[in-house]
C-alpha cells in the first residue's frame, strides 16, 4: 500500500483502454442544455451515468430539482469517512453545448466518441465529462489501494452550466450545511501547455451589454440628407473609441483594478502565454505597462463582439436610422460589478455622448473570483502536482474566462483549487471537440497523487 503503488494503478487505468471507454460511455449522453427537447437526458445522465458509479465508492447520492425552472437537475453525493477529517468538495456539469452535427470532420460524430492518433473526439469530451470522470477514477484508485480515503468527499453535479448555472447559486443558499467542506478541489477548463499541469483560483468576471443609437425612423437617402442628418454609425463608433485607446487600454477609471498585487505578479511571471499560441498574441495590445499574463489573468479587457448599422450584407445608399454594439466587459477582483454601467454612463455622459443607450444584457453576467496564490492550499496542491508530475505547475490566480466560482468561494466560503484537464486547442463550444490521450494520462495520475496526499496526510492538511 503505497503512493507509488496508486499512481501505478492509475496508470494501468489508463494504459487498458479503460478510461476510453469509460469517457465513450459519458460522451454518448446526449446532454445539450441549450436544447429544449433534451431535458430530460440532463437527468439520465445523473441517473444512469454518475449515481451508480458514486454508489460504488460508497456515496450516499440525491437528485435534487433545479430551484430555477430553466436549470436542469442537481446531484450532491456524500462519502463522509469520519466527520473529525478533512471535508473535499468537488464539482462537475455534465450538461454540453450544441452538438453543431455535419459541421465535425468526416468520421467523426459529436455523441460517439472516436480516436484518432493522440486524440479522443466527442462533444464534451473536454468541457466537461473528462474532467469529473479523471477525478471519479482517481478516488476509486486511491480507494482500490488504501481501502479507504483518508478523508471526505462531496460532489455536486449541474446539468446547466452551459447555459450560465442557472439555479446553482440559489441552490448552495439553501443547502449551505448539506455543502460545508474545507476546500473546493474542482476540475475545468484547459492546461496553459498540455506537457505541465494547471492550477487556478477563480475566474475573471464577465459582464455582456449593448450599445445602442437610435435617432429616427427608417434610413434616408444619402444624397439628399447627408450632411443633414446625424450619422449612428458614427455616433456610436466614437463613443466606443472614447472607452478604449487604439491598442485597448481601458480608459474609464473605475474599469481599472487595484488587484494586481505583488503576490499575484509573481504567480503570472514567467508563464508562457505567447509560447507556440495560435493565433499569435498580439503583443503590442492591451495595457502597455503589463506583460501578457498580466493583461489576460490580472486585468481587465473590453471587447465589442458584434456590431451593426444598415443592411451590411446589402448596402444602401442611405443613413441609417440606428446603430448597436454588443459588448463585454471581461474583469478580475478589484473592480465593482454593481459600478460598472453606472461609471459608463458618467463616461459618455461627460464624452458628449448623451444619445447612446446601455441596454443591460438579463444573462452573461459571471462574477470575478480569486484566491491568493499565497494561501496554504495553494502551495499544497501545487506540492503534490509537483511531486506526482516532475515539475512545478503553472499556477494561475484565476481563469481568464468565467465559472460559476463564486457559488464556492462567495456563497460556501471555500478556498477554490482548479486543477483542469483539458488543453488550449481542444476545440470545446466548436465542432472536433476533443482530449489529448497524454493530458488524460497525466490528468488521472496527478489526481490520484493530490487525493492520495490529502487523505496521507490527515490533520497536516491546510
Amino acid at each position: 500500500m503505497s503512493r507509488e503503488n496508486a499512481i501505478a494503478r492509475a496508470e494501468a487505468y489508463f494504459e487498458s483502454g479503460q478510461l476510453s471507454t469509460d469517457l465513450a460511455g459519458l460522451v454518448a449522453f446526449e446532454t445539450e442544455s441549450q436544447n429544449p427537447g433534451q431535458r430530460a437526458e440532463l437527468a439520465r445522465y445523473l441517473t444512469e451515468a454518475i449515481e451508480p458509479r458514486l454508489r460504488g465508492l460508497g456515496f450516499e447520492c440525491e437528485i435534487y430539482d433545479n430551484p430555477n425552472p430553466d436549470g436542469g437537475p442537481l446531484l450532491v453525493a456524500q462519502r463522509i469517512e469520519d466527520a473529525a477529517l478533512k471535508t473535499v468538495l468537488s464539482y462537475g456539469h455534465g450538461d454540453v453545448t450544441w452538438a453543431q452535427t455535419g459541421q465535425w470532420d468526416a468520421g467523426l460524430a459529436p455523441f460517439a466518441l472516436t480516436e484518432v492518433d493522440d486524440r479522443l473526439y466527442g462533444r464534451g469530451a473536454a468541457d466537461n465529462k473528462v474532467q469529473h470522470l479523471v477525478n471519479i477514477a482517481a478516488l476509486e484508485t486511491v480507494l482500490a489501494e488504501r481501502g479507504s480515503l483518508g478523508f471526505n468527499v462531496k460532489f455536486i453535479f449541474e446539468m446547466s452550466e452551459e447555459i450560465g448555472s442557472p439555479g446553482l447559486a440559489a441552490f448552495m443558499e439553501a443547502h449551505k450545511q448539506m455543502l460545508s467542506a474545507d476546500v473546493l478541489i474542482a476540475s475545468d477548463g484547459p492546461r496553459l501547455k498540455p506537457d505541465r499541469p494547471t492550477m487556478f483560483m477563480g475566474a475573471r468576471g464577465g459582464m455582456s451589454f449593448d450599445l445602442s443609437v437610435d435617432l429616427r425612423e427608417g434610413a434616408h437617402h444619402s444624397g439628399n440628407w447627408g450632411g443633414l442628418l446625424a450619422d449612428p454609425a458614427m455616433i456610436l463608433a466614437h463613443a466606443l473609441a472614447s472607452i478604449c485607446d487604439a491598442r485597448g487600454q481601458i480608459w474609464i477609471p473605475e474599469w481599472r483594478p487595484d488587484s494586481l498585487s505583488n503576490s499575484v505578479r509573481e504567480a503570472l511571471a514567467g508563464l508562457p502565454v505567447t509560447e507556440d499560441s495560435n493565433p499569435p498574441v498580439d503583443e503590442d495590445w492591451g495595457e502597455e505597462s503589463l506583460t501578457p499574463a498580466e493583461r489576460v489573468y490580472g486585468w481587465n479587457s473590453f471587447a465589442v463582439l458584434a456590431m451593426k448599422s444598415g443592411v451590411p450584407e446589402a448596402p444602401q445608399n442611405a443613413i441609417s436610422d440606428k446603430a448597436r454594439a454588443t459588448c463585454q466587459l471581461r474583469y478580475v477582483v478589484g473592480t465593482d460589478p454593481k459600478e460598472v454601467l453606472p461609471a459608463l454612463r458618467r463616461h459618455l455622459d461627460a464624452h458628449g455622448f448623451d444619445k447612446v443607450q446601455i441596454i443591460e444584457h438579463e444573462r452573461g453576467f459571471f462574477p470575478a473570483t480569486r484566491l491568493d496564490p499565497d494561501h496554504p492550499w495553494v502551495g499544497y496542491v501545487k506540492a503534490s502536482l509537483t511531486r506526482t508530475a516532475g515539475q512545478a505547475p503553472h499556477v494561475l490566480p484565476n481563469l481568464a474566462g468565467s465559472l460559476p466560482n463564486e457559488c464556492f468561494a462567495d456563497i460556501l466560503g471555500l478556498p477554490t483549487v482548479w486543477v483542469p484537464h483539458s488543453y488550449l486547442g481542444c476545440n470545446q463550444h466548436a465542432p472536433n471537440e476533443h482530449v489529448l490521450k497524454p493530458v488524460c494520462k497525466s490528468a488521472v495520475t496527478v489526481m490520484t497523487g493530490l487525493f492520495w496526499d490529502i487523505g496521507a496526510d490527515g490533520g497536516a492538511a491546510p
